[in-house]
């Protein structure tokens, strides 16, 4: 019989709704009945003990709220009734002991990447365009028409067919209702993938270079160089206007001082300096056209699963994230680690009321200290602009059982696992140790999966639990859904469902091994992502100003 509620932790005051509970139904639970005073929508919570007004709430075992008045046991949690709340946080000495878990099953497996020349390892190998200024963002969109659509990359043929039959349909007077999408669904593009080893040419349009502040285009700079460097990249055409504050030189500069010994094909092309437009985009397409007939040459080896860099990330959460998918996916980031790769966790505004755990758990005091400070820095900034981390949960996550930031925020350090965490990265730090690291970009899907990629991440699991279709340009990115009703609902942009562990059918333990065996697959190219087969490249740079 399905579970209808849970405890998360012993030291916790609230139970976790499972399954839709009615007003009035009597829960037992360690010698106590519980009377709901309301009706509690599966994934909210319910309050175990008479509350009164001041009272700490407690879930995954830490402060996450404080009660606002008086709440009758068996009551709703609610946003009137209980306000975000956390514990302070300090650097502590502290001996942190991990179990690493049992990896007999993956010892020896490898995944089929593409080797760079530095012993990094792809799970892709896209060429990448990059404009260093908004004004090239045109000639970048005329680019990728005709080479998506003469090279193989385009996934939008039937919405064009689709769009032509509408046309035709108005033209002969017939309803437009009478043109079925169902006839386009599996239209294949006209054209087979001319690079067989090219995974993608992904185009990396933005808003910066230009215009705001100096110290945006400085960053800007290191994340294009970032994008560059990865080694899911093979090749860059690079195109400039010539006046705009990003210039050519500083971004090689970047580019060196990331990876002195970069050898990658790279192509400049700066309008002011091209006799015209047309000139321009022709010699961009023929040089890359030639790039490409190169780097198709490159093809996927064996590497071991050490070499892999997992990116972790949540979006469109809700009250199950932190108890399936998250958790799941923490044990697969500890099997990672324990295999000796290496985990990315970010959204530092989604670690709010979890610092104590996670400075308990940072080896390094002076990584343990620069996590404090960046944390420190981003709130105050955040609650200078009249904002603050305890306004991050969207509407949609407070309607699924995300009432708290703190609550939000435990259930999203999940995703990280046990293990040490060896690092702190600031923005677009590119990591440098094993292990787990923390990475400082906002909550923001994209800007925290543009963030994490520029880290190094190879691949990205994102979990998510009312669906999301964040995908990111050059790092594949893998949707694990936190209940079997969006798996099935949104099955075109879910990958992996974590359901089962709400209905009690696997383990966490289980589920986690699961998806690792999938990133195996999907770093070795023998599955496609769905956000990879959509075509997902979402990319917004962080400008360092407020984002949560």
């Amino acid at each position: 019989m399905k579970t209808k509620f849970l405890q998360i932790h012993p030291l916790d005051n609230v139970l976790v709704a499972l399954q839709d509970l009615k007003k009035g139904e009597v829960i037992s639970f360690k010698g106590s009945d519980i009377t709901l005073t309301a009706d509690i929508p599966a994934k909210h919570k319910f309050f175990m003990d008479d509350m009164h007004a001041g009272d700490d709430i407690l879930m995954y075992g830490v402060l996450v709220g404080k009660s606002q008045y008086a709440i009758a046991k068996g009551s709703r949690m609610d946003t009137d009734n209980t306000k975000h709340a956390v514990d302070t946080y300090c650097f502590r000495p502290y001996d942190y002991q991990w179990t690493a878990p049992h990896i007999d099953s993956f010892k020896g497996k490898t995944f089929n990447g593409y080797v760079r020349s530095d012993g990094r390892v792809g799970t892709a190998n896209h060429w990448l365009f990059i404009p260093l200024v908004f004004c090239e963002n045109r000639n970048l969109d005329i680019i990728k028409e005709a080479l998506y659509n003469e090279l193989g990359y385009n996934v939008s043929e039937k919405y064009k067919s689709f769009t032509k039959a509408l046309v035709h349909a108005h033209k002969n007077g017939r309803p437009l209702q009478q043109v079925n999408m169902d006839e386009f669904v599996h239209f294949s593009p006209t054209y087979e993938r001319v690079f067989k080893n090219i995974d993608g040419i992904k185009f990396l349009n933005h808003q910066g270079g230009c215009g705001g502040t100096r110290q945006d285009a400085a960053i800007l700079s290191k994340l294009l160089g970032a994008y560059a460097d990865h080694p899911n990249v093979c090749g860059i055409t690079i195109l400039s206007l010539g006046c705009q504050n990003l210039q050519i030189n500083d971004f090689l500069t970047d580019l060196k001082d990331r990876n002195p010994d970069f050898d990658k094909p790279i192509f400049i092309f700066e309008q002011q300096q091209s006799k015209s437009e047309e000139i321009l985009i022709k010699e961009a397409i023929t040089a890359t056209f030639e790039g490409l007939v190169q780097a198709n040459e490159i093809e996927r080896q064996p590497a071991p699963l050490s070499k892999l860099v997992l990116g972790v990330k949540c979006g469109g959460s809700d009250g199950f994230s932190g108890i399936s998918a998250n958790p799941a996916v923490g044990y697969t980031s500890d099997l990672l680690v324990a295999l000796g790769g290496t985990v990315l966790l970010a959204e530092f505004p989604e670690l709010c009321g979890a610092e104590q755990s996670l400075i308990d758990r940072t080896i390094d005091e002076h990584a343990a200290k620069k996590f404090i400070s960046l944390m420190q820095a981003y709130s105050a900034s955040a609650e200078q602009a009249g904002s603050g981390f305890h306004m991050n949960p969207s509407p949609g996550n407070i309607k699924d059982g995300l009432i708290t930031d703190a609550i939000k925020s435990n259930g999203a350090a999940k995703k990280g696992g046990n293990s040490p965490i060896v690092d702190v990265l600031d923005y677009t730090e590119s990591y440098s140790k094993p292990g787990l690291n923390l990475v400082c970009t906002p909550g923001n899907d994209v800007e925290a999966t543009t963030g994490k990629t520029a880290s190094g991440a190879t691949l990205i699991l994102f979990t998510t639990g009312l669906g999301t279709p964040t995908g990111n340009s050059i790092c594949p990115v893998i949707k694990v859904a936190t209940n079997t009703k969006l798996a099935t609902q949104m099955a075109d942009i879910i990958d992996i469902n974590t359901g089962p562990i709400i209905d009690g059918e696997k383990t966490i333990e289980e589920m986690g091994e699961d998806i690792l065996h999938y990133c195996i697959q999907a770093a070795s190219g023998a599955i496609i992502p769905k956000a990879v087969l959509l075509n997902q490249d979402d990319f917004i740079p962080w400008k360092r100003g407020v984002s949560l």
